[in-house]
Order: structure tokens, then sequence, then C-alpha cells
């Protein structure tokens, strides 16, 4: 074992009773619930700062779709009650001004390592414990190993040859610059129109001499209609905030919301447009998303969503053959929906233009800049809007070997298998945090982390006062959450897409949907159950 090593001015410790990688809200707040139950912990962060998500993705209009005074901690009363949240939606420098709050109030600075890349981490069977080693040689055993690395944390850039060729500037919006970027008076393209597509080409619009988006799939998207926080409703949230964080926790998505009692098909036109239009207005994906029962399960009420938004969207984009490739083929829902400002109206500038690649394919970056199978189009910039290897990425990153060398990554080449979404057979001692096969990306993940590090942290006190030293999910318990998990997303329209959902953005990625779509109250229940019968479908031991 290497002696303790010095990394950013931080000692590494040889010996901890967790190591937890990634310092983004999943991180810190474990970090904080393990020193309340006495452990001992460190974190291991890539990044100089805390935040995850918010810390690595910097670009141009990035904010989070789940209102702030929502996408909070509920863990201190203290805090809720005095952070000073400033709008509706945060951008990401609110929230990650409310990380750094977050970890200098609770003092999580002095346990977590940054600049430090965890490389692997090898399952002990005579010591019980994890031996977890980083980029710098550190390394650190412990007796558990809790993956707190997000499920959006593995950047990718497309399979498009001649990336390298560019005389350009290159970015990437999930790993942004620190320093402000300047568009004005160039010729940008921007590869991808999902989330952070949509969120960054309206600002880069305003800046650019010329901004041509090369999209694939065109993206679902609602205005956000984002604004200043009033007094009155921070207060009112304040007053009532024990009972609305209950409600988030039995919620569907981890945001409370008026249960539909109608399908979509047993209304009338006239009133399903008008029920439709003021979720619109309201600036909320999920107002849309819950409107009626059935939009998630029957491909005819959803289509009655897709057409009253196809018309939306052709009211607001001038050019037709613009607004007719924008408009989105796939059932509404299936891949995660954006909120926006001012998205499709930037396409009625004349310096935007949209270029369809399932029209005309993308055949190569030059050096000059892209070219399609029409022509070549010369830019100053180009911006790779182009996602993440979601869900399991980050976690395969990693060499983890468990039990007689078992590779993980191995393990879920044929897509990932988790019991509740927490850990997986065969590695005892290992804890994800809103892994796959748990509502994670369904979801306000806010609520979805706070569960998890709660259950982990009483899983580990759970160990600790019976004298236990491991825990693991049998495979027949995990065998059977898997096949529910499959059996759920069945009964959905989620299969039809092809959606980072379900791995599909990555060539040779197996094509599973992977979180749990029951929703954070029912899987909430079926946790609690687990842990009230002892930890049922997991194998413990001393």
């Amino acid at each position: 074992m290497s002696v303790p090593a010095q990394q950013s001015d931080r000692t590494v410790p040889p010996s901890v009773d967790a190591v937890i990688v990634g310092a983004g809200f999943s991180g810190m707040y474990l970090l904080h619930k393990l020193r309340l139950q006495g452990l001992t912990a460190v974190v291991f962060e890539a990044g100089t700062g805390v935040g995850g998500t918010w810390y690595w993705n910097r670009y141009p209009g990035a904010r989070v779709d789940v209102e702030s005074l929502a996408y909070s901690y509920s863990f201190s009363e203290d805090l809720e009650q005095e952070y000073p949240w400033q709008k509706r939606y945060p951008t990401q420098p609110e929230i990650l001004k409310y990380a750094n709050h977050v970890a200098d109030r609770f003092d999580l600075r002095k346990d977590i390592v940054f600049r430090t890349r965890v490389s692997g981490a090898t399952w002990n069977e005579d010591d019980r414990t994890w031996l977890v080693r980083t980029e710098h040689e550190d390394a650190v055993t412990a007796r558990f190993l809790i993956m707190a690395t997000g499920c959006l944390s593995a950047p990718k850039l497309p399979e498009i040859p001649g990336i390298e060729t560019f005389k350009g500037t290159s970015y990437q919006t999930s790993r942004w610059p620190h320093e402000q970027v300047d568009f004005t008076g160039l010729r940008v393209g921007i590869i991808g129109t999902g989330s952070s597509g949509v969120q960054s080409i309206p600002v880069i619009a305003e800046q650019a001499a010329e901004l041509t988006v090369f999209q694939r799939t065109p993206s679902y998207s609602l205005p956000a209609r984002n604004r200043p926080l009033r007094d009155d409703e921070v207060a009112e949230m304040r007053a009532n905030y024990r009972a609305y964080r209950q409600q988030q926790k039995e919620s569907g998505a981890g945001v409370p919301v008026v249960v539909p009692t109608k399908s979509a098909l047993e209304v009338s036109d006239a009133e399903r447009d008008k029920t439709f239009e003021e979720a619109w207005e309201s600036g909320s994906l999920v107002n849309l998303l819950s409107t009626y029962t059935d939009l998630a399960t029957s491909q005819e009420a959803n289509d009655t969503c897709k057409r009253w938004i196809h018309r939306k969207i052709h009211e607001i984009v001038r050019d037709e053959q613009t607004a007719d490739d924008l408009c989105p083929e796939y059932p509404f829902g299936t891949k995660r929906p954006c909120l926006d400002t001012g998205y499709f109206e930037t396409f009625n500038k004349p310096d935007v233009h949209l270029v369809n690649l399932q029209r005309t394919p993308l055949v190569e970056v030059t050096e000059k800049g892209i070219r399609t199978a029409e022509r070549e189009y010369e830019f100053d910039v180009i911006v790779y809007a182009t996602g993440f290897d979601a869900m399991t990425g980050a976690l395969t990153n990693v060499d983890i070997r468990g039990r007689d060398g078992l590779s993980l990554k191995e393990t879920w080449s044929a897509g990932p298998r988790t019991y509740l979404g927490i850990g997986s057979a065969g590695f005892p001692n290992l804890f994800m945090i809103t892994g796959p096969g748990s509502p994670s990306v369904l979801s306000n993940m806010i609520v979805s982390i706070e569960q998890h590090v709660d259950w982990v942290a009483d899983a580990i006190a759970h160990l600790d006062h019976r004298g236990l030293r491991t825990i693991e999910p049998t495979p027949a318990a995990q065998d059977e959450w898997v096949d529910h998990v499959n059996l759920l997303a069945s009964y959905t329209l989620y299969p039809r897409a092809n959606s980072w959902y379900m791995g599909a953005n990555v060539p040779g990625k197996t094509r599973v949907f992977m979180p749990y779509c029951g929703g954070v109250g029912e899987y909430r229940k079926k946790c609690d159950d687990v842990a009230a019968k002892g930890y049922e479908g997991f194998s413990v031991a001393a």
C-alpha cells in the first residue's frame, strides 16, 4: 500500500470506512451523512471543485428543469429556510453557488480530494475491504465503496471521422471552459439538439454572426417561463416545506402534481387542447407529462399530445420546412423533454440555419468545418452538444473488480444488472447512488439522491449495529428486480424511442431501458420494505 499522498493540498488517508467517488450532490450529502454516523470517509473528485454536473456543464444557457425550491436539499431545515434562491429555474452558476455554500456550511472540503480520478477498485475477500486506486497512484483501503458518480457524467463525442483535423476552435458542452467564451462575429456550427443544445443554441445565436445547427433527432421542448422568485412564494414554501417534502417523496417524479384521472381519449378535442395549452403556459415539464393518465402507455393518447406540440412548433417557426424538421416523431416523453428560453423562435433568425442529418447525413469533420452528404460548411467554431454515456458510463469507466476478480464492466456487457439500482451481485459493500434500475433520471434527482443516501447510510448502520461486515445483492433478487424493471418499461412507450434512457446514443451499447419507471413513491416503498425485512434480497454476513 502506498504512503499517504498529497493531492490538491489534501492528505489522502491510507484507510477509511468509506471511499466516495464524486463530489456532486450525492457525494456531498453522503460525506455529511456518514460523518454524522461517526464514520470516516474520503471523497475523490476529478474536478477542482464540488457540484458534479453543475461543475462540469458550464455551457451557455445551462439550467435545471426542476424549480429551485424543489431542486434543493431537504436534510437541513436551517439550509432550507435560509438559502436565498433567486430564480424559478436556477442557472448553472446559481446552482454551483448553492453547492459551494453547502460545502462550506458543512465543512465538507477537508475530506474531499480534488483533481483526482479513481482508476480502479478491487475487493479483497480475506480482509473484506476494497482497495481503491487513483490516477495518482494513491491506494486507499475502505470497508465500503460508494459510487456517487452521477447519471450524466461520462461525456461522449460523436462517432464522426475527422474531429481532430478541424483547424478552428472546438468546444464540448459537457466539458465547457471555466472562462467565458465569446462567439461575437464568428461562424459557429453546433452538433446536437438534446438538452444542452436546446439550452445553448439561443444564447450562442445572440452572439454569433452565423449559427448552423446540425440535428439528427429533434427534441420536444417547452418554454420555461423563467423569472425571479417572488418573496411571497418563497415565504409560502418555507412555511410549508415539511408537507411539501413529504409530497415529493410520495410523488411519481419527485415533483408533486395533481394526479390525472382521465384518459386523453375520453375528452373532447377542445378540452384536451385547453389542458395542453395550460400546461404549456405553466412552464413545467411535469405538468404536461401528467395531463392525462395514458400519455406514457397509449400510442393513440400520446399522439394527441404529439400532434398538438407539432402545431405549436408550426405556430412559432415561420419557415415550413424548418418547422417540419423540428417536429419529433417519437412519442412525447420517451426522451427527456427540454425546457427552453426562445429555442424554436431562434430558428426565425436569418443567420440561424438548421441542417436535418436524417435527410443529408453528416460525413466528416474537415479542416475548415463540417461536410454532409450535400456540401461542406465552413466554421470558426464547432460546438459538440452530444451528451453522455448515460447511467452506466461513469461506473464502468472505473475498473471495479468484485469477488474472484469479477469485472463490473464485463458483467454489465449485456446491460446493467442491479438490485434496486443500489448494488450488484458479486460486488460486496459496493453501493451506487441513483444507479440503473432506480428512478434516477426520470425524477427530481435531488429527491432520489437523498433517498438513496439515507438508505445506504441506514444499511451501513444496520451492519455496524449487528457486527456484520458485508452486504451484497443475491443473484435471485437481482434477476427478479431486473425483470421487474424491464416488465414495467414494456408497459410504456419508453422503449419506442432511441434514447439515452435505452443507451441508444452509444454505438455497441446494449439496448435496455435503464431507469425504473414505476415512480419515486412506489420505489421508496419497495426500498423501505426491503430494509424493514432485514434487507431482504441482500446477503449480509459477518
